[in-house]
């Protein structure tokens, strides 16, 4: 396995983690986590409830080197940066809404809104909110401690915070029949009169700047799981005298990387800078999607169906990567990237080309 840490600069072999000024105590404990994960989150998820400091968060002046993290565990284990990356996108809403983080904790991020949602936030003649109905593609919710959770109210979407030990969450059991991620289940969850502390007001959680921001946190990992894609593909390309066929497909896979790297590296700068708005998160999202799907059909036809067959880890580092990259929602993503480009032209006049 290799564990080098992955860098936006593309770090030379050998090189280290920068750790003499680390600012997460816990920082080598994620990283061995994701070593001993092996596609099962319980290392990750351990290593989280076991920290005493606060999580970082994105856009406070070290976004690059904790979407590098990221990038770095999702090269090792793609599941273990699925566990890790909610939670830190948990600890970065919290510190925009002003709240506490509760230590000894891991949480998710449940946000899907399906066309068939039936979950409901319901005010309590005392004030409070409780939550009631299904909510679907809640990732590890049996075995995460909190959850940030979105539902309706009757003055629109809301974002509520939930302990997922109350007796009313009911993950709903064997609903996950995946290859990829497959011991990262990611099923619907029943809420039955569970509490539920709002954050902010109805409709801030879109609207937020640092929404934003945690789309890009997302295509980091899946960049560091493509970085590992591309180490196997190298190292196949070693093993034997490679044909021209086997370096174009690996100059083409290095060439993709090299500009993913550019611009998360950028992306990185702008979220520090308060600038990184919807469009630009919108096209980094997408040409990093579509170079990691690429990366993935270049090691395909590289390496064979060999690999795929009889290597535990590429298989599942692939399997894993096919499915996480869905969060991508392709042309769909697109459309709302014209749009926003649509409704910014129409609002400013001109164009950005």
């Amino acid at each position: 396995m290799d564990q080098r840490p992955v860098s936006f600069r593309a770090a030379e072999p050998g090189s280290r983690p920068r750790n003499s000024e680390s600012w997460w105590g816990a920082e080598e404990a994620v990283r061995a986590a994701a070593v001993r994960c092996e596609g099962n989150p319980e290392a990750m998820l351990r290593t989280l409830e076991s920290s005493g400091e606060d999580p970082p968060v994105p856009a406070a002046g070290q976004t690059q080197r904790l979407w590098e993290l990221l990038a770095s565990v999702a090269a090792t284990d793609l599941v273990a940066a699925r566990t890790l990356e909610p939670h830190l996108d948990a600890a970065g809403i919290l510190s925009q809404a002003g709240m506490s983080w509760p230590a000894g904790t891991a949480w998710g991020v449940f946000a899907a809104q399906p066309p068939n949602a039936t979950l409901e936030a319901v005010r309590q003649s005392g004030g409070g909110w409780e939550l009631n109905g299904t909510k679907t593609w809640c990732s590890l919710a049996a075995q995460l401690t909190h959850a940030l959770v979105t539902a309706p109210t009757p003055d629109g979407g809301r974002l509520f915070m939930v302990s997922l030990r109350h007796p009313g969450v009911e993950p709903a059991p064997d609903a996950w029949v995946s290859r990829g991620m497959a011991q990262l289940p990611s099923g619907s969850v029943n809420f039955t009169g569970v509490p539920a502390q709002p954050v902010q007001d109805a409709g801030w959680y879109l609207s937020r700047p640092g929404f934003a921001v945690g789309g890009v946190g997302v295509a980091a990992c899946w960049f560091g799981a493509a970085v590992g894609i591309y180490r196997h593909l190298l190292r196949s390309a070693q093993a034997r005298t490679p044909d021209q066929l086997a370096l174009a497909w690996l100059g083409e896979a290095d060439r993709l990387l090299a500009g993913c790297a550019a611009l998360l590296e950028q992306a990185a700068g702008l979220a520090d800078a308060g600038a990184l708005d919807a469009i630009s998160a919108h096209r980094i999202r997408g040409q990093v999607a579509g170079a990691c799907e690429r990366v993935l059909q270049l090691s395909g036809q590289s390496t064979g169906p060999g690999p795929l067959t009889a290597d535990e880890e590429h298989a599942r580092r692939a399997a894993d990567l096919g499915i996480y990259l869905r969060q991508h929602h392709a042309a769909r993503d697109d459309a709302a990237l014209g749009q926003l480009i649509a409704d910014r032209a129409g609002t400013e006049g001109g164009s950005a080309w």
